[in-house]
């Protein structure tokens, strides 16, 4: 009798844990994916070097991108209306963004200090996301937010990993 209490217990906690992770995790709201295309890479190598002043001194523009191992490569727009949000999430590698039009709020956890990126923003309409932080992305403007997203993960991985509210006290949903 008492080993099946002991499974019933073990069977609630359980249970609840994984109910309260659903629960708590925050899902994108108000986000849209006109374009949505990947393809896998079995790695990456490329280097470019342009001289940008043609003149008798080289003056170099260089550009590497590296992967080491399968990657997937996607490119995605994003339309975020108003009050939309991507919710808190995560990604297992870098990506390079552009706000074409709009304004983005980014968090980063865990002190989820307002960065705003678009154009006419002080800190530009590009940012890079390095991958492996945790944040929320919203739109607290009054039009949609039109976005260009390039992310490199390794093959197979989801791009986005969902993850709870780290500080509800202070962050944002």
């Amino acid at each position: 009798m008492k080993r099946k209490w002991v499974w019933v217990l073990l069977a609630l906690v359980l249970g609840t844990a994984l109910y309260g992770g659903i629960a708590l995790a925050t899902p994108p709201q108000g986000v849209s994916n006109p374009i949505n295309v990947h393809g896998t890479f079995e790695g990456i190598d490329a280097k470019a070097k342009t001289d940008i002043d043609p003149g008798t001194a080289a003056d170099l523009w260089q550009a590497r991108i590296s992967a080491k191992g399968a990657t997937d490569v996607y490119v995605l727009e994003n339309v975020i209306v108003p009050g939309g949000t991507f919710g808190w999430h995560s990604h297992p590698g870098p990506s390079l963004v552009i706000v074409k039009s709009g304004t983005l709020s980014v968090y980063h956890a865990p002190d989820c200090t307002r960065q705003d990126f678009g154009p006419g923003s002080p800190l530009g309409s590009t940012f890079i996301d390095q991958g492996h932080d945790l944040h929320v992305v919203r739109n607290n403007g009054a039009v949609d937010a039109d976005v260009y997203v390039v992310s490199f993960v390794p093959a197979g991985f989801q791009r986005r990993i969902n993850e709870d509210n780290p500080n509800p006290s202070v962050c944002p949903n």
